[in-house]
């Protein structure tokens, strides 16, 4: 994905002139989605043969349908890693990355912390009662969490004085066990009287309401160390809906026991119920999200936010591992800064938990600049150190306990090795000018001590100074935002890509794409995302576009092993690009799935076990756009087919034996540029389709008017094998 850094530089080009080492010119090709989708002549009837009785077929990719994540839009920490409190440990801010009238380059034009970018605030907090609220430096709680809040409680307080927090944008309540836990440290000259209990609620920041409370309480005599820092830990058991998200999470004291104290805190932190009930665990619902998808593949963690604005604050995959008190966060790509709680781990044990395949992007020696577009590179001779910490992340991933890393692994609570087949080598390097040395240092690096991982290239063709040679193989992950046009032309792209490139034994993988514009004349992409032109939520038309493409993807699965969608998460309160394939909020009944996920989905539950040989017998793609599948054993036959015309297309499909019954999915609506939003989450979304026509005992020939814009999936239930003498398939 572009960065924010770098999108000044590209405006005037689009990433597909790269990706496919393809000149595009100024003028809009011969192909023209707008032209088509306002067709209004009589289409010419489309028939197709199917051959199950014939030879020809592949196995499809059964890791072709995807995901990618990076905390991009807080999609991490405020979105699916399942933390409900925002600055939990007050270790950074956000700030705005922009142009400065005079200053070459990109530069900070805004920072939340107006002194130090970057630096940390007390956003998200508020006292309750008299209290003060103030950071604090002496009291570090790890050498990785250095600031921690400092509340101040008068002599003269009465009633409930304590601490809440906002949440991120907001906070869900419902039914169900919210576990929250905080390290605590007093005063020593401050520390009067004798505490009995702290109280922790759940609270509306509208009324009065307390959904949820619960006590921890202390002995006679006792009170909080003063030496160091205690963690203290409680279950609110909650049994209401809150009627809304705008609530917070308070820590209260009796005033009567405190007044005239004060306290530190560090590292508050609460967890509702998360996906398969991890702790430090993933926001349950757009866990599940990915997991219905049929996501088969989960690319991490990323991305730009991989690389860093700088070497020193790139994702360094060792501070993201082990307890919470040790993970120092970083600033991140986007705009804000990381917890860390989302970490290594934690990805893998959502992939182990979802049946996933994890792709793991590991470092590669280059980091983003704010200041200009190249970034900074590790010098040739100091890729040794590069290689040597993918090498322990590795060992830490796959190792067993007789290593060193592996017996760290195991020490965190994961004894057995995790599954890793696919490692990526870096993000998007063809915008850097290094990656022709970098490369082949870490791929030969990597592959010498681990043969058997697939090591895929960020870059190919797409740099005008280079070309990054790729062995046989390995992958090349290809990034396209483009206009809908770009992907209906491209449906027979990766046909015979292997040869005609002369990359024998390369194969794909998709990494990122996207509709990101309508059709223009001059088919420029604007990264700017100007009103009228950008898509800001995934439509019908953006769907049917990318689906095109994906059938070309599934014609060809001995190339294309794998996609996903980028970005893939939305926080509608902080949104860094657009379109995404999912947007939330706090309130997880506003998660909204896009026309895109449901596009992807129907594909992906219905991808079938083989590529089956279709011939045409009349008509030509356009616009009717198709691809059959076959489950193993040939019981049921899948034939997706998109309309990207506007009026309903006659279509025949026969095949070499028959079938008994056929069912299918739809996805349409009126308007092509109809998407789902928040106030209306499911006007595009599928549906059975329920005009298909009644089938006769022996019918090996089926006939149905595939409606204008539409993504539809058939399934035959399909009988024995009959006597009919096609041709055979060419």
């Amino acid at each position: 994905m572009l960065s924010l850094t770098v999108l000044v530089g590209v405006l005037q080009l689009t990433t597909s002139s790269w990706a496919r080492g393809v000149v595009r010119t100024n003028k809009r090709q011969s192909f023209d989605f707008i032209n088509i989708t306002q067709y209004n002549s009589t289409p010419t009837p489309v028939e197709v043969s199917v051959f199950l009785n014939a030879g020809g077929r592949n196995q499809t990719a059964p890791l072709l349908y995807g995901w990618m994540h990076e905390d991009i839009s807080h999609s991490g920490d405020g979105g699916i890693y399942g933390e409900a409190l925002v600055n939990r440990a007050f270790q950074g801010s956000g700030a705005t990355i922009g142009a400065l009238p005079g200053v070459p380059g990109s530069s900070v034009v805004s920072s939340e912390n107006p002194i130090l970018p970057w630096g940390p605030v007390i956003t998200g907090w508020q006292g309750i009662g008299s209290v003060d609220l103030s950071l604090t430096l002496l009291h570090p709680l790890s050498d990785a969490l250095r600031v921690a809040l400092q509340v101040d409680i008068p002599f003269n307080a009465t009633g409930e004085v304590g601490i809440l927090n906002e949440g991120w944008w907001g906070m869900d309540v419902r039914p169900g066990t919210y576990n929250a836990s905080f390290y605590i440290l007093s005063d020593k000259p401050r520390n009067n009287g004798s505490l009995s209990h702290i109280d922790l609620s759940l609270r509306s920041n509208l009324t009065s309401d307390i959904w949820a409370t619960t006590s921890i309480p202390f002995s006679n005599g006792t009170n909080i160390s003063s030496f160091e820092w205690t963690q203290y830990s409680a279950q609110l058991e909650n049994t209401v809906r809150a009627p809304n998200s705008n609530n917070t999470f308070a820590i209260t004291f009796d005033a009567s026991e405190v007044a005239g104290n004060t306290y530190y805190f560090d590292l508050v932190s609460l967890f509702p119920e998360t996906f398969h009930d991890r702790p430090n665990g993933i926001r349950r619902d757009l866990g599940q999200a990915i997991v219905d998808l049929g996501t088969k593949v989960l690319r991490f963690p990323g991305g730009n936010n991989l690389e860093g604005y700088s070497i020193e604050q790139r994702w360094k995959w060792n501070e993201t591992i082990g307890p919470l008190r040790y993970r120092r966060g970083r600033v991140g790509d986007w705009g804000y800064t990381n917890t860390n709680g989302l970490g290594l781990m934690e990805y893998l044990q959502f992939c182990e938990d979802g049946g996933i395949e994890p792709v793991l992007a590991v470092y590669a020696g280059y980091s983003l600049d704010i200041w200009g577009q190249d970034g900074v590179s590790f010098p040739e001779d100091r890729m040794g150190d590069v290689l040597q910490d993918i090498l322990n992340e590795l060992e830490f991933v796959t190792g067993d306990i007789s290593t060193p890393y592996g017996a760290l692994r195991a020490s965190y609570g994961h004894p057995e090795p995790f599954s890793l087949n696919y490692v990526e080598i870096g993000n998007e390097d063809w915008f850097s000018s290094t990656y022709p040395y970098r490369f082949p240092i870490l791929y030969n690096g990597i592959k010498q001590a681990y043969p058997n991982i697939t090591l895929i290239s960020t870059a190919y063709n797409e740099n005008a100074n280079y070309n990054i040679s790729i062995p046989a193989g390995g992958m090349w992950d290809t990034h396209h935002y483009e206009e809908p046009s770009f992907f209906l032309e491209s449906f027979d792209y990766w046909d015979n890509w292997q040869e005609a490139t002369n990359n024998e034994g390369v194969t794909i993988f998709v990494g990122e794409y996207s509709v990101f514009q309508i059709d223009t004349p001059d088919g420029v992409v604007n990264f700017s995302m100007p009103l009228g032109e950008h898509i800001f939520f995934p439509t019908l038309m953006a769907a049917i576009g990318e689906g095109v493409y994906l059938l070309g993807a599934e014609r060809n699965p001995n190339v294309v092993k794998m996609s996903s969608y980028a970005p893939s998460l939305l926080n509608l309160n902080w949104q860094n690009w657009t379109p995404d394939l999912v947007a939330f909020t706090a309130d997880y009944d506003q998660t909204v799935l896009s026309a895109s996920y449901y596009m992807e989905q129907m594909f992906a539950l219905h991808r079938g076990a083989e590529t089956l040989p279709v011939t045409t017998v009349q008509g030509t793609f356009d616009p009717l756009w198709w691809v059959a599948t076959a489950e193993q054993g040939d019981g049921v036959v899948y034939f997706k087919v998109i309309n990207s015309g506007n009026s309903s297309v006659p279509l025949t499909v026969d095949f070499d034996r028959t079938f008994s019954a056929v069912n299918g999915t739809i996805l349409t609506h009126p308007d092509l540029g109809a998407f789902n939003y928040l106030d209306n989450a499911t006007a595009v979304s599928p549906a059975p389709i329920t005009n298909l026509p009644a089938i006769a005992a022996g019918q090996t020939a089926f006939t149905w008017a595939v409606p204008a814009w539409s993504i539809n999936v058939l399934e035959f239930e399909m009988g024995t094998a009959t006597s009919t003498n096609w041709s055979t398939v060419a």
